[in-house]
């Protein structure tokens, strides 16, 4: 290879040269060739967690010396080496030990063996040999010295199966004197002597094995090991598994694989439970294979009756006359528990779910009866035998998902290669079908007639699409449909309704709402528990869910569509308006926490319930969206749900209707409707929903016919609201800026105070933060910053734990202008970059343009008017019209582009801008801002 790691590292086919660091930063790109390694990430693994001062520029000049030999690329975060990975000796082994495990795992030793000792022979001795030292290289030696152990037991495991010889005894033992714990190869060693005719010392070897598992470990040989010893003992043969050899590539499950391994040297009865199509036989065949004395019984053409004579069958005793043609009676059993009570065997028994009950009743017999008995079960429910561990085998992660798509793609459509221009279709193919193995190989069988991305537009219609897979498959595994339908024929007639129902919710639902829509609630926890036990619902927590495809096809089996759907409104309803009351208590995090986990099923319920039940849901909602920044979702539900329930708001609910136009207009532009503002000063009491007195003077402001004393308005408010502590508090809030802009700041300060005692007696941290801001913010304009710092870190540590992304966003705006004034200029400009971030994501366009405009002043003051210039011009594109709490930072943005202008030398422009001050000024703080360009066009002599 040009280049390596597997020894001392190798540059162009000899030595690399260079300091310590050199080569080190030269290996840590060789272990990501072809990949973008990102700057800091090398910083890091060069130098340590505390890397110098000049760490940037060591690491860039070390990349200037490689680049005269070595092809490295950048991209703006990171280098890149640009070789193919098989020019890189550890990724050429890593593929070809790949190749070769999956060659032994098919039981095609004579492919195995060559690709293994290809990969091994690529090793020049100890991995990243001459760069230990760096930080990253220990562990990356570590990993690679354990991948090369275990090519080297596969290379054994394959040349015994292509020969049996002794050949591997020395390199097992050199393994074994290395890593002494490997019980793999301590039983490849015993073979390994067995058949070069020696077995005494194969014998000897298993006591040394022993004595060292049990001096370190203080445990016993396995039983795959010991499997070994007791056939050496016996002169049996140390093979011999009665399972198919498997057709394609097993991917995905090797951390499964090993999980399940390990639990059956614990227990003797283990148990795979999950959907069909999940894989769960796959998973055990693959688990058996690497066990001596494995044996698969199919019970999927079985009946109750005849599993004792299915399990004879697959282990050859009919052809011994040990059992006769009346295999299913009391003697059949006893029979069996005669041949197999001094055999160390596996039994697989696979797809019991339809003879659960006879399957369990054999498996416990024979597991009490034959102590070295294992039994390694496939079923969607459970047996429910004393000692059983079950293990649920769910969909493939997202990742081997897509690898198992790819590799079977390329087997149907030669040539069909994962990219960057498949691989989002083949994402989006495997998301669709949960990562169901089966779906997914059915969906990569239809490629030579749909291409990938037609294939992705058309897989939501799964049980058409995927309704034709290979002929030689089981009957029920040939469509999608037919995996399904095997389960729910399997199902009581409760189940069925029970299931049918639940396919109403999104995203799952926790116990009582399943009960309250699925009910009746008696009994509904024992049909339930059915269902979770045949795998057709999923227990996550405390919550349950049904996978995609399953829902799809209970779905089609509902009968009173419109009633369930009513029903499931109806509760999400009401626990809307329970979790919206107890928003504005202490438990705000709980609530805040399960309105997150139920937020599809509200947003259904909005979406597909009474029009009525709509309106009262968005309402209770509204708190919630604010709080975790869901402008954009509330928007579009709101404006779907105005277009259902007409210009006019329906008797008695005149309030959820305003909010719902509030809602609807917090993207794009308002909504008509009933000014707020006007509703509020019609109102006698506290609004049911408190937060409309907050959304309503965020999104609309007080209409022209309202201005004038701004504090005699507040005053007027203030006392309907008697009786409503948390709009009272709230009400504080707002005296505390209308005393602002009406010219007292002097009272601003103690009615950001009173807010806060307000709130802090109520527990509620959103109007506690909001209390804390305000009186940051008046510590600020009084020009003391150091008074101001401790109310503004609390602001934002509530911010954060609330997990409020809109109020982050512009506390962190807020802070970073303090930032300015005080000359840190780095803590500003992050601060704005990072509430840009958090605005954009959550649609708060007014709070992007503040931030951009909050840069824009940076520049200029940094000197850069060009680049203030810029940045206040997209901002001002940016800033919506029409919104009262944005017309504040429209007309900042103006004043800042005519202060670029000045600094740019073109004063009439800047004229222009300051104009246009006094022209779109409006609401109560335009003033200050009309008087502030008045101010500047006088300095520039032309008012």
């Amino acid at each position: 290879m040009p280049y390596g790691v597997l020894g001392p590292t190798l540059a162009g086919r000899s030595a690399a040269t260079g300091g310590a660091r050199q080569r080190a930063l030269l290996a840590r790109l060789l272990l990501d060739a072809g990949r973008t390694v990102p700057l800091p990430r090398l910083i890091d693994d060069v130098y340590g967690d505390e890397p110098p001062a000049g760490a940037v520029n060591a690491v860039q000049s070390g990349v200037s010396r490689l680049r005269r030999d070595i092809p490295i690329s950048y991209d703006g975060s990171g280098y890149r080496l640009d070789v193919e990975r098989d020019e890189v000796d550890v990724h050429r082994f890593a593929r070809l030990a790949a190749a070769g495990r999956d060659a032994l795992r098919r039981s095609d030793f004579a492919a195995a063996s060559p690709l293994l000792t290809e990969a091994l022979a690529l090793w020049r001795g100890e991995a990243l040999a001459d760069v230990r030292s760096a930080p990253f290289a220990a562990g990356a030696a570590d990993r690679l010295e354990e991948c090369r152990r275990q090519a080297v037991e596969d290379r054994a495991d394959a040349g015994l199966g292509l020969r049996p010889s002794d050949d591997a005894v020395d390199e097992l033992r050199t393994l074994l004197a290395a890593a002494p714990l490997r019980e793999r190869a301590w039983a490849l060693l015993m073979r390994a002597l067995v058949a070069g005719g020696r077995p005494a010392e194969a014998l000897a070897v298993f006591e040394e094995a022993r004595r060292t598992l049990a001096d370190e470990l203080g445990a016993d040989p396995s039983p795959e090991l010991a499997a070994v010893h007791t056939a050496v003992l016996r002169g049996a043969p140390l093979a011999g598994n009665r399972l198919p050899a498997p057709l394609t590539s097993f991917v995905g499950r090797d951390e499964d694989m090993s999980e399940v391994a390990q639990l059956l040297r614990t227990a003797r009865l283990v148990t795979l439970l999950g959907p069909g199509g999940a894989g769960k036989t796959r998973l055990s065949l693959e688990v058996a294979a690497r066990r001596t004395g494995a044996v698969l019984v199919e019970l999927a053409g079985t009946g109750p009756a005849d599993v004792p004579r299915a399990v004879a069958d697959a282990l050859g005793l009919r052809e011994t006359a040990l059992l006769d043609r009346r295999s299913d009676g009391p003697d059949a059993v006893e029979r069996l528990l005669a041949a197999l009570a001094t055999r160390d065997v596996l039994l697989v028994l696979d797809n019991c779910e339809h003879v659960v009950a006879a399957a369990a009743a054999l498996a416990g017999r024979l597991l009490v009866g034959c102590p070295d008995l294992r039994v390694l079960a496939t079923s969607r429910e459970p047996l429910g035998v004393t000692g059983e561990v079950r293990r649920l085998v769910p969909g493939l992660p997202a990742d081997s998902a897509v690898r198992l798509f790819a590799d079977r793609a390329a087997e149907v459509t030669p040539g069909f290669t994962l990219d960057a221009s498949t691989e989002p279709a083949v994402r989006d193919i495997v998301r669709t079908l949960d990562g169901l193995p089966l779906a997914v190989e059915l969906a990569a069988a239809r490629l030579p007639v749909l291409g990938v991305e037609e294939l992705a537009r058309r897989v939501g219609d799964r049980f058409r699409v995927l309704s034709r897979g290979s002929s030689t498959a089981a009957e029920r595994h040939r469509t999608l449909r037919a995996v399904v339908a095997w389960s729910w024929d399997l199902l009581t007639e409760q189940e069925r309704t029970l299931a049918a129902r639940f396919t109403v919710f999104r995203g799952g639902a926790g116990l009582d709402a399943i009960e309250q829509v699925c009910g009746p609630a008696d009994g509904t926890l024992d049909v339930l528990d059915g269902l979770v036990s045949k795998s057709l619902i999923e227990r996550d927590g405390s919550r349950y869910r049904m996978l995609s495809t399953i829902r799809a096809f209970c779905a089609e089996q509902l009968r009173e569509p419109g009633t369930v759907v009513q029903t499931h409104a109806a509760y999400f309803r009401s626990f809307a308006q329970q979790a919206d009351a107890r928003l504005r208590t202490p438990d705000q995090l709980a609530w805040l926490d399960r309105l997150d986990a139920d937020r599809d099923n509200l947003h259904a319920a909005v979406r597909h319930g009474p029009a009525s039940d709509g309106l009262r849901l968005v309402a209770a909602l509204s708190f919630y969206w604010w709080l975790r920044g869901a402008r954009g979702e509330a928007s579009v539900l709101a404006r779907e749900l105005l277009g259902r329930v007409g210009p006019v708001a329906p008797d008695g609910l005149a309030e959820e209707y305003v909010l719902c136009t509030l809602n609807a207009g917090l993207t794009g532009p308002p909504v008509p409707g009933l000014h707020p503002a006007l509703f509020l000063s019609g109102l006698d009491r506290p609004p049911a929903q408190p937060f409309l007195l907050y959304l309503s003077a965020v999104a609309a402001g007080p209409p022209a016919n309202l201005q004038g004393n701004l504090l005699d308005v507040q005053d007027a408010l203030t006392a309907r609201l008697r009786g409503s502590p948390w709009s009272e508090a709230l009400a504080a809030i707002g005296g505390g800026w209308l005393a602002l802009f009406d010219g007292h700041p002097e009272r601003s300060t103690p009615e950001f105070e009173k807010a806060l005692a307000g709130f802090r007696a109520l527990g509620e941290r959103w109007g506690m933060m909001l209390a804390q801001s305000g009186i940051a913010e008046m510590a600020v304009i009084r020009g003391d910053h150091a008074a101001a710092r401790a109310p503004m870190d609390e602001a934002l540590r509530l911010a954060a734990e609330l997990r409020s992304s809109v109020d982050l966003a512009d506390l962190l705006r807020s802070r970073g202008d303090a930032r300015m004034l005080t000359g840190d200029d780095e803590g500003a400009a992050a601060d704005f970059a990072r509430a840009m971030s958090l605005a954009a994501e959550c649609g708060a366009t007014e709070l992007v343009a503040a931030a951009r405009v909050a840069e824009g002043r940076l520049a200029l003051r940094r000197g850069d008017a060009s680049r203030a210039r810029d940045l206040c011009l997209t901002a001002l594109a940016e800033c919506p019209s029409g919104w009262y709490s944005a017309d504040g930072t429209r007309l900042t943005i103006l004043l800042a582009l005519g202060r670029a202008a000045e600094a740019l030398g073109d004063p009439a422009e800047a004229a222009g801008w300051y104009r246009k001050v006094a022209a779109d000024a409006g609401g109560p703080d335009g003033a200050n801002a009309v008087a502030e360009a008045t101010k500047a066009l006088a300095a520039l002599d032309m008012g």
